[in-house]
């Protein structure tokens, strides 16, 4: 049987194996299944490639047609996510780990797709922040913006998902116009290949923007740049190695890290069996331990519970534990299949063993087990060890077995469970099960610090959550010292790791014209008809209307109070509104102005406005009392696309007294037909 030849993409061709090339056995019978590597790879053509072709090509294109592009990505992924699952049984994963590594994988983009139309703006620079005035009359101004980096994101993946490894990482990078070269780890790297041919045969992206290397790097990392981004999933020891790459150091090359860790499930005092927090409890561990067969880099490695519940939870994790059926993964009984390769079951066997030396296994015995043998690829039971005396241990705070292995330890108290939870010194997340609010806080408190996602659950959320060992691209993935010191996703935060932030001053004109967004000061622009008759292409940023004025009266404000039944003294008592500090007497109701203002710059008629969606910002800064009067700016303060159909109009309201003082000041937006 010929083998699989796993290509990698360069420069844009396509490079077979070559010279260096590694032959990849499949996890489920341990024979060869495919060859991949080729050390004759031109890793500066590469660079060059990714800077001078798909950076300039990605950095034309406004997010709004990045998050256009991912999500048309992920629905040509989609469509052929069979011949995925196919290929996927060779490295060990089930049907249900499929789900969360390519399903997951192209959900991640999707929720990049969305966010980046709904949080960032149809334009090519990214608004950090509000407007900070640096003058007294306002001529002065400052602005924090991102901009794509105008380098290349190498991304290192791990071995245990192919797919989603790559996506979580590639999704953000293209949405912030970074282009990337993917390097899979080789073990799995021909899922990786394949889900690669898929999106470059769509057309989709730009020549450039996306390369793999299918095998070793070479030595590219020594040619980066300071405008370059390297981000890795692995070990704490080759990202240690990694980092002190002489160029990285030297250029200050971004190093996103999210490395192995120690993660910790604590069951909460009050979650005692027959609890559903305790069922839960059992649940959330035994699934973590077998998902993926434990290479996760979320698993829970150590199991916190009170020394009071330590027999139950052995006990019950033990029953649960024996009705997984291992095997092959393409069986629709297997509940867990297969570790990546003999090598990866050599190497968790290895870190069992050292754990053994602290702890005594209470469940699952490798060397008794059906599916042992060099033939049968690389199975192994999974393993629970007890620990009695956690205090003095260390090793099952500082060695991971990245297979199906967990220690359970008991505490004394709260205080004592997070202290354990901490000797991990840095994890992706912990996980806490518990009903008790004041527990909930007390670990928060006292774990945040340690994590990058604390995880809680009960009986409230159970039938909705996630799971522990499930970031979500919504949420930050990463965490502090052993965890890498990194962070991924998080919506758009894992854009602008990949977004240099520079503060940026001037006036309000310049800075309008470099934003494309109106800064109040800015010229305003008069347009040839009443704004709300025109459709939202014909609208300019920085468009104009100045109303009339409108005098508000006694009887305004009392027909205002009775008719809403907003009867507050401020506005009916004219000795109480006097004892008040903040007004001069009597005062018109703030909701009362903003429906004036709208009177004075609405027009009635049938038009392309189509909804009032939203009011932003809203402020009052001086009070209004019988007698005065006010008139209203409404300015286009920006303008977003949201399909052929219509886009949102965000307008700038401010309101003015008689004395032009500014009185009221929000943002309003509506729909409006294109």
């Amino acid at each position: 049987m010929s083998l699989h030849q796993i290509s990698s993409f360069a420069a844009g061709t396509w490079v077979a194996p070559g010279e260096g090339a590694r032959t990849i056995a499949s996890a489920i019978t341990g024979a060869p299944f495919a060859s991949a590597g080729n050390a004759a790879l031109d890793v500066q053509a590469m660079l060059d490639y990714a800077r001078n072709t798909g950076g300039p090509a990605l950095r034309k294109l406004t997010f709004h047609d990045r998050a256009r592009m991912l999500k048309a990505l992920a629905q040509e992924l989609s469509a052929h996510k069979q011949a995925l699952y196919d290929l996927s049984f060779e490295t060990g994963a089930t049907q249900k780990d499929h789900l969360i590594d390519i399903d997951g994988g192209f959900g991640t983009m999707f929720v990049f797709a969305s966010k980046g139309r709904r949080e960032m703006p149809d334009a090519q620079v990214y608004l950090d922040g509000d407007i900070e005035q640096l003058s007294r009359n306002g001529t002065f101004l400052g602005q924090h913006i991102c901009t794509p980096l105008q380098g290349v994101a190498v991304h290192i993946n791990a071995f245990n998902f192919p797919i989603w490894g790559m996506l979580e990482k590639l999704a953000p990078t293209l949405l912030a116009g970074v282009p990337a070269i993917v390097k899979p780890a080789t073990n799995s790297c021909y899922v990786t290949e394949l889900a690669v041919r898929i999106i470059l045969d769509s057309g989709i992206l730009p020549a450039g923007a996306l390369q793999l290397v299918s095998g070793g790097l070479g030595d590219m990392l020594d040619h980066l740049s300071c405008q370059d981004v390297v981000s890795f999933t692995g070990s704490a020891n080759t990202a240690l190695k990694l980092r002190q790459t002489s160029a990285i150091l030297q250029n200050s090359v971004r190093f996103v890290a999210e490395q192995d860790s120690l993660n910790a499930s604590i069951l909460g005092p009050d979650a005692e069996p027959g609890t559903p927090e305790f069922d839960l409890f059992v649940k959330e561990v035994s699934r973590e331990m077998t998902t993926k067969a434990g290479q996760k880099c979320t698993a829970i490695r150590r199991i916190i519970a009170p020394d009071s519940q330590v027999d139950a939870v052995t006990s019950a994790l033990s029953e649960r534990l024996a009705k997984i059926t291992i095997g092959d993964p393409r069986a629709e009984t297997t509940r867990m299949g297969a570790l990546v390769s003999n090598g990866q079951k050599a190497d968790v066997l290895e870190k069992a063993a050292l754990i053994g030396q602290e702890a005594e296994r209470v469940y699952g015995n490798p060397d008794a087990f059906d599916l042992n043998g060099p033939e049968t690829g690389a199975f192994v039971p999974p393993m629970l060890f007890h620990c009695a005396d956690p205090d003095k241990a260390q090793r099952v705070h500082d060695t991971e077995a990245f297979g199906p292995v967990s220690t359970l330890m008991g505490y004394r108290d709260l205080d004592h469970a997070v202290a354990l939870a901490n000797r991990g010194q840095g994890s992706l997340v912990t996980s806490l099960i518990t009903h008790d609010t004041e527990v909930a806080r007390d670990v928060v408190m006292g774990a945040a610090a340690y994590n990058g996602r604390i995880y809680i659950n009960d009986r409230d959320s159970m039938a909705e959550s996630t799971g522990h060992g499930s970031p979500l691209p919504h949420m930050v993935h990463g965490g502090p010292g052993r965890a890498g010191g990194g962070e991924e996703m998080g919506g758009v935060r894992g854009v602008k790791h990949y977004l240099q932030r520079t503060a940026i001053q001037g006036s309000p004109r310049v800075l309008s014209g470099i934003s494309t967004k109106w800064v109040p000061g800015a010229p305003e622009i008069q347009g040839p008809a009443h704004p709300f008759t025109r459709k939202f292409g014909e609208l300019q940023v920085g468009e104009s209307l100045h109303t009339a004025s409108r005098i508000i009266t006694l009887e305004d404000i009392e027909h205002f109070a009775n008719f809403t039944g907003d009867t507050f003294y401020a506005h009916m008592d004219e000795d109480a509104a006097a004892r008040n500090p903040f007004f001069p007497g009597r005062v018109a109701h703030g909701y009362l102005l903003l429906s004036f203002a709208a009177g004075l710059f609405v027009e009635p008629n049938e038009g392309p406005v189509l909804a009032n969606t939203g009011l932003d910002g809203l402020r009052f800064m001086k009070p209004v009392v019988a007698g005065d009067s006010i008139k209203v700016r409404l300015t286009v303060k920006q303008k977003t696309p949201r399909n052929d159909d219509y886009g949102e109009v965000r307008w700038h309201v401010s309101l003015t007294n008689q004395d032009d003082e500014p009185v009221a000041e929000y943002e309003l937006l509506t729909m409006n037909a294109r």
